[in-house]
């Protein structure tokens, strides 16, 4: 808070100038919530309670908490018990997901070919029977579009190998099959292995694997020196869910300057989710708690436990197409918490400056500021970070894509950790951050307590200060009520004097048209003959007690 230093009147009186403009005109709106007592109020102990609820309900669930299981309505069910029993109310947005089901894939080179270990099918991928077909590269390796295989002769019939980078796998997926390709392997662009999603199943979709960035390049220098076949197969099934996302706000806060929180509650089907992404639903269930349903805020605090984002970020995106424009427009800012707790952290907030990696996505206006709420608080108390790049690779996507300011933190999923990151936040060099992502070992016992705390309050922090005042964003300043400009009499009139004595005499001095300072001088009071705005401020309203109690004399 901005202190103002008081200028000393009179008899050992001080005003502060914030203070005079309060007593004269305006009063800024009574707040009973300050961002650092909010952050210190949501405890890592209660975060991890809500963690361990999680687990139990995964265990009860064939050990996981996915789309369209027992284990998400569960999960569900237990989110809106903690907010009804904090006061808030609960309301479920229903939709359907599509989800698949992979019994079975391969992808084998023959011959020479380099052997390929760690392949990953990607989500969505359609079914293709065993074929066995030579492997083609584009001339630009990121095969982003039609222009990257031109002058490429005899693609058809053939497996496009591209690397991945600067546009989604379904783009590239997309452009291989418009070039004649009967199937797409990616590979990564980045150390570890390579597991992403088609986004959704669409007409025109060829199967896709997912390669090691090593072996991928290895795959590349061997098409370029001589003919590489492989084989493929992929067995799978696509099913129709109904699921729902849980969303809940405050009760209090101007609803046209909605400041929004989510974290999706879906789990993969291979294990209970407790980094991924537990940690960022139990966080933000102990923030909403902390704050409360009736919070004495200036804009209302909308929080969203986000459905079906491990196939697609269906949930976040269904709510967002459901938005009027106007609703859109009402959202001063959108905040993102996917993965909160990894054993091998990084902390690391959306680069929507684009100061460390360029954004393939459109970054809406105020995302800038909203990333600086993060990075400020982070470098008030001396807490490492990096930036994480700003590509629409959680549930904030729907959000940009409507043009809604856009933020959040992430510690890290299937990235390896490198020596520098290491040397900032401690770890194992060359392992995942979460060693456990997407697996049956992200269970309770591999979360990080300590980055834990530290993301927690990071999101309780920024919270609070934006419940305040989200004038960074969008410009909207917080609002100020209007009080009476007149000072009230010292003794109402209503009530007698007992002591006629104790009424002070007030000199007989003009009313109109003399000198303010003579006028107050003779009352006896002290004032400087130098006077600012602030003293011209402070000098009227002494001038209304000096007429009030000369009003009273009368």
């Amino acid at each position: 808070m901005r202190r103002w230093r008081g200028a000393r009147l009179g008899a050992g009186v001080t005003f502060g100038f914030g203070a005079l403009i309060a007593s004269l005109a305006f009063a800024p709106t009574a707040s009973a919530i300050e961002p650092a007592v909010l952050a210190e109020s949501v405890a890592v102990d209660d975060i991890v309670e809500h963690l361990e609820a999680l687990q139990a309900i995964a265990d009860d669930n064939d050990g996981n908490r996915a789309v369209g299981t027992p284990g998400y309505e569960q999960s569900g069910r237990y989110v809106e018990g903690v907010l009804e029993d904090a006061g808030y109310t609960t309301s479920r947005q229903e939709f359907t997901a599509v989800v698949q089901s992979v019994e079975s894939f391969s992808l084998t080179t023959t011959g020479d070919a380099p052997a390929l270990t760690d392949v990953e099918v990607l989500e969505f991928t359609p079914s293709i029977e065993e074929t066995t077909a030579a492997l083609v590269a584009p001339v630009d390796p990121l095969g982003c579009d039609a222009t990257a295989w031109d002058g490429v002769a005899d693609v058809a019939g053939k497996i496009a190998v591209v690397s991945r980078g600067e546009c989604t796998f379904a783009e590239k997926n997309l452009a291989a099959a418009a070039a004649g390709a009967i199937a797409i392997i990616v590979y990564n662009n980045a150390d570890g292995p390579l597991s992403g999603t088609l986004g959704e199943p669409v007409d025109g979709l060829i199967p896709g694997f997912g390669l090691v960035q090593a072996q991928g390049a290895a795959l590349a220098t061997a098409i370029a020196a001589a003919p590489v076949e492989a084989t493929i197969a992929v067995d799978q099934t696509t099913t129709s869910e109904e699921t729902f996302n849980v969303i809940a706000e405050t009760n209090t806060g101007r609803a046209d300057n909605v400041v929004m929180l989510g974290a999706h509650l879906d789990s993969v089907p291979e294990g209970p989710g407790i980094n991924d992404n537990g940690s960022g639903s139990a966080t933000l269930l102990a923030t909403a708690v902390a704050l409360g349903a009736d919070a004495d805020i200036n804009n209302k605090v909308r929080f969203a436990w986000w459905g079906a984002e491990e196939v697609g970020l269906v949930g976040s995106y269904n709510y967002v197409d459901n938005l009027s424009e106007q609703d859109a427009a009402n959202i001063a800012t959108y905040l993102n918490f996917d993965m909160v707790a990894s054993p091998n952290y990084v902390v690391s907030v959306y680069d929507a400056n684009q100061s460390t990696y360029p954004a393939p996505v459109e970054v809406p206006e105020g995302s800038i500021a909203t990333e600086a709420a993060f990075t400020n608080y982070f470098d008030s108390i001396s807490q490492p970070w990096i930036d994480t790049a700003f590509d629409g690779r959680s549930d904030y996507d729907g959000f940009i894509s409507a043009g809604i300011p856009s933020s959040g933190l992430f510690t890290g999923a299937d990235d390896i950790k490198t020596q520098q990151e290491v040397d900032v936040f401690g770890g194992v060099v060359g392992e995942q951050h979460d060693q456990n992502y997407h697996s049956a070992d992200d269970d309770i016992n591999n979360i990080n307590r300590d980055v834990l705390g530290v993301t927690s309050k990071a999101i309780a922090y920024v919270t609070g200060q934006f419940a305040m005042d989200t004038s960074t964003i969008n410009g909207i300043l917080p609002p100020v009520a209007e009080v009476p400009a007149e000072v009230p009499a010292e003794v109402p009139a209503e009530q007698p004097v007992t002591d006629p004595a104790a009424v002070p005499v007030v000199p007989a001095v003009p009313t109109q048209g003399g000198d303010p300072a003579a006028e107050l001088a003779a009352t006896g009071i002290e004032t400087s003959t130098t006077l600012g705005i602030g003293g011209l401020l402070l000098l009227s309203g002494m001038l209304v007690l000096v007429r009030q109690r000369r009003r009273a004399k009368a």
